[in-house]
This record gives C-alpha cells, sequence and structure tokens, in this order.
C-alpha cells in the first residue's frame, strides 16, 4: 500500500555528463530517466576501454562548464527534452556544443584530444534516475565540515522527507516511489544503493576538492548515499509533488559499484 514519505524539493538534469546541472521546476520522466539528462559526453578518443567517457574525477574543471540554450528563434521548442546550443567555459566563453573550439579547450585541460558524442537515450553508469534526501546530504556534509551543498552529489530528485531521518533511502529498497496522485503519476522501481566516488569531492562553483567528503560517506554509511531507480511509469515531475512509497519484495541482497558523474 502506498505511503506518504515527503515531496519533491527540486530536481535537477545534467546534459553534458560531469558538467554542471541544471535545476527545474518541471521535468518529463521519459523510459531513460529524465528528458535532456546527460544525453551529451566527451569521449577520450584514445581511450580503449569500456568506459570512453571523460569525467570530473579525471578532470575536476568539468564541473564549472555550463551547459547552455540559446533561442533564436520564439516559434523553437524549449522543452525538457531540448539539447543545450552552447556551453560556458570557467572563463566564460560560450562555444557551440558541438564546436571544435569547445573540444578543443576540454582536451588542452585534460591533456588529451576528446570528441563530443550524443546519445539517443543518455549516458548512465548503472541506472537512469538518481535520488537522495536532504537529511542525508545535510548529515554527510556536517561530518565533513561543509556546507550542506546537494550539487556535489548530482541527483536527478532531490526529497524533503516527512519524518528526518539521514540515509533513509536504504528502506526504499526493492519498493517503488510515485510522484504525485492519480493513474498517470509517474513511479520509479527503487533498485540499488548509489555507491559514491569523488565526485562528492568537488566544490560545484570552484571545482576545488574537499576529500573528507566522501570520507565521511566511506565512514560513516560504508560509501553509499542515495538511491539510484528504474523507471516504471513515465510521467510530469514537479518540485512540491507527494512523493508515495510502496514496499515490494526483499532488499537485502541489493547493491551497486554504481557511480553517478
Amino acid at each position: 500500500m502506498l505511503a506518504e514519505i515527503g515531496q519533491v524539493e527540486a530536481l535537477f538534469r545534467y546534459p553534458v555528463k560531469s558538467m554542471g546541472g541544471e535545476r527545474l521546476e518541471v521535468a518529463n520522466l521519459g523510459w531513460h530517466g529524465l528528458e535532456g539528462d546527460r544525453r551529451l559526453a566527451f569521449r577520450r578518443t584514445r581511450d580503449r576501454t569500456g568506459f570512453p567517457w571523460l569525467t570530473a574525477t579525471k578532470l575536476p574543471d568539468l564541473v564549472l562548464f555550463a551547459p547552455l540554450r540559446r533561442v533564436v528563434d520564439a516559434r523553437e521548442s524549449s522543452d525538457a527534452g531540448d539539447l543545450p546550443t552552447h556551453v560556458r567555459t570557467p572563463d566564460s566563453k560560450e562555444l557551440p556544443i558541438f564546436g571544435e573550439d569547445l573540444a578543443a579547450e576540454v582536451g588542452r585541460r585534460y591533456g588529451a584530444p576528446v570528441e563530443m558524442m550524443q546519445m539517443k537515450h543518455g549516458i548512465f553508469d548503472d541506472a537512469s534516475v538518481s535520488v537522495i534526501a536532504t537529511d542525508t546530504v545535510r548529515e554527510i556534509t556536517r561530518l565533513a565540515g561543509q556546507a550542506p551543498e546537494v550539487r556535489r552529489f548530482r541527483p536527478n530528485i532531490l526529497v524533503r522527507l516527512l519524518r528526518s531521518n539521514p540515509f533513509q533511502e536504504d528502506d526504499w529498497l526493492g519498493g517503488v516511489l510515485q510522484f504525485g496522485e492519480g493513474n498517470d503519476a509517474p513511479v520509479i522501481a527503487v533498485t540499488m544503493r548509489d555507491v559514491r566516488c569523488s565526485m562528492v569531492n568537488l566544490d560545484p562553483d570552484t571545482a576545488t576538492p574537499a576529500p573528507e567528503v566522501l570520507k565521511a560517506v566511506v565512514r560513516e554509511h560504508q560509501n553509499t548515499a542515495g538511491i539510484y531507480g528504474t523507471v516504471v511509469r513515465p510521467g510530469r515531475l514537479a518540485v512540491g509533488q507527494t512523493i508515495m512509497f510502496e514496499s515490494r519484495g526483499d532488499p537485502s541482497n541489493m547493491s551497486s559499484d554504481s557511480k553517478r558523474r
């Protein structure tokens, strides 16, 4: 049976993997996650591994690049599924997203050539939707002696809980989360804990690392914070929506080594 657990406090999407995110009031949740989320990424052209994408774990400056969308014609669509057209660099230059200048700038900072790639269904690590509660963010950053900055954790959905308790997301494993009411309300199945990497150490405004953040996650909660989910029913997400939870099955054996970048 569905039980209310909180509300949607914030929504985020990340058009380019590891670059700065966008805070949204509404978003369309499709079968492959939020529309427009991680549809683009830089590929390391000399990399022959199974994970060639350039992430901020290898180039922290990536978090300082901000995807933008310039609407040059009022008839252009501006819905949540649209790709960015430009990127603002840390030096405040606005460069076309598929242009050679942007690839050259990122490659120069990384020290090896890269090229922008576009994926139809997004470039994910293990699952298409990430969720974390405000209480979890506050507890981790408190233990690390840092300001409670949710952008370190790069979620798609930030939850404000009715019952304040950090790491409550673990209780949702194996169940489903419904956002809003009605037969058309979007639903995700909670599939795994989100095992964290050094991305959480990076200040989203300066890219300065604070290793104590990841250390706090490891020490306090076995290196996990938040959860991943897969889409069961697509629909419209909005800030302020009621979140309902229903338990299904035994989550005791669920885990993941995924990393949200």
